[in-house]
């Protein structure tokens, strides 16, 4: 690496304080010594990345003009932008860049790291995630003893998994599933659909602390690896087969940040799991629903994972049911906000903008004229069924679990 990297600057011209110049030289050390920061330096200046950002237009420095910034010595200007908490980790930028260069891994998570060296404020509603993950092992500030109690009320048989049991699947179920109301209306109907196609699973009930990953991408990597080392050792305790994850960012964090650290586990998102038993399953959904559907597509299973198929095959499936695209889909699919800790960040985002994403995404779903907006991610659930409301489109679109709409195509008709 060159002393001064340079590039032709987006910025006006200032006279740059060696101590400030100094400590970004600093930083670009400490990025490009990271797997892959390097590519970095290849950055030219094409704005494909700020072009593609759903909430580039709002910030002081997009994902372009932020790196031309750092070239110009001007981290300091950066960390006193509400730039970095912008970002909501959708892969947009970092899938359409023609040098490969992965901006939310190593630039945005990275200056939020440095952010929060300097002791500088942490949005207050993301902080108070921090806290209550480092404390609890999840954001809601939930007992653990809480974490299995989903189930409550209900003729449901789920096993939790002691140290030394064994199971064939290993459910990690995370967090939103495990405490958000809304959202254990749909691991309800999970657990339904892999008892009736009777398949030996297991959980690991309070010994499950959330794996992480918003927490990585919020800039406490620290509290992710202490995270990390408790579910590693958990699960190091029990016997299975494969790890069935409903969480596309549980996927993210076991799949691509886990082995970074020590831990490689065969890893399946349930769209996959249950495409896979897709001739088990068909007989069971005996009640044709009549319903027109549209598919989101989850940052983190679609452009991080590359998994696009295997829900709207499962869609397709479903007795009477007819799937219609967004025009954006797939790999071109509009973020909810929800990712890179954006969930804990609704209030500070709406502050800088004028429409929010979950709005703009069920207005595009409702253009399609979709009965139902499926998703197959749990923080989206109640994200888009709040932009419904704000939209004015109750009545118009509902939004469910893509397991919602099987578990009920299996009721008696």
């Amino acid at each position: 690496m060159q002393d001064e990297p340079t590039t032709q600057s987006l910025l006006p011209e200032i006279t740059i304080d060696p101590a400030s110049k100094e400590a970004t030289r600093d930083y670009l050390r400490r990025v490009i010594a990271l797997p892959e920061g390097q590519k970095i330096q290849n950055c030219i200046q094409c704005g494909t990345c700020t072009g593609g950002c759903p909430h580039g237009h709002v910030m002081d420095f997009a994902p372009r003009k932020m790196i031309a910034a750092l070239r110009a010595g001007w981290i300091d200007e950066i960390l006193t932008s509400d730039t970095i908490w912008l970002c909501v980790a959708c892969y947009t930028c970092a899938h359409r860049c023609h040098a490969g260069i992965e901006l939310v891994d190593h630039m945005i998570t990275s200056m939020r790291e440095e952010f929060l060296i300097k002791g500088a404020g942490v949005p207050t509603e993301l902080q108070s995630a921090f806290e209550r993950s480092g404390r609890y092992g999840n954001p809601f500030g939930e007992s653990p003893r809480k974490r299995g109690k989903w189930t409550k009320g209900t003729d449901l048989e789920v096993r939790e998994l002691k140290a030394g049991d064994s199971a064939d699947v290993l459910w990690f179920v995370e967090c939103f599933p495990a405490f958000h109301k809304r959202n254990q209306e749909a691991s309800r109907d999970f657990a339904r659909i892999l008892n009736a196609l009777k398949v030996d699973y297991g959980t690991l009930g309070k010994d499950e602390w959330c794996t992480g990953d918003g927490r990585r991408l919020g800039g406490e990597k620290g509290l992710f690896e202490v995270l990390y080392e408790h579910n590693a050792a958990e699960l190091a305790k029990r016997e299975f087969n494969e790890i069935l994850v409903t969480d596309p960012h549980a996927y993210n964090a076991l799949v691509r940040e886990y082995p970074t650290l020590g831990s490689t586990y065969k890893v399946t998102h349930y769209s996959q799991f249950l495409m896979d038993r897709i001739e088990e399953l068909k007989p069971l959904m005996t009640k044709s629903l009549d319903l027109k559907v549209t598919y989101h597509d989850p940052c983190y299973l679609g452009r991080r994972n590359d998994i696009y198929e295997p829900p709207r095959e499962l869609l397709a499936s479903i007795p009477g049911v007819k799937l219609v695209e967004m025009d954006r889909n797939r790999e071109d699919a509009l973020c909810c906000g929800g990712g890179g800790g954006g969930v804990w960040l609704d209030s500070f985002i709406w502050e800088h903008t004028e429409v929010p994403l979950p709005e703009q995404r069920v207005k595009e779903a409702a253009r399609t004229g979709a009965d139902v907006m499926a998703v197959a991610c749990p923080l989206e659930v109640s994200r888009f069924e709040d932009a419904v409301k704000t939209a004015g489109l109750e009545g118009q679109l509902a939004v469910k679990e893509i397991t919602e709409l099987i578990a009920e195509a299996m009721e008696p008709s």
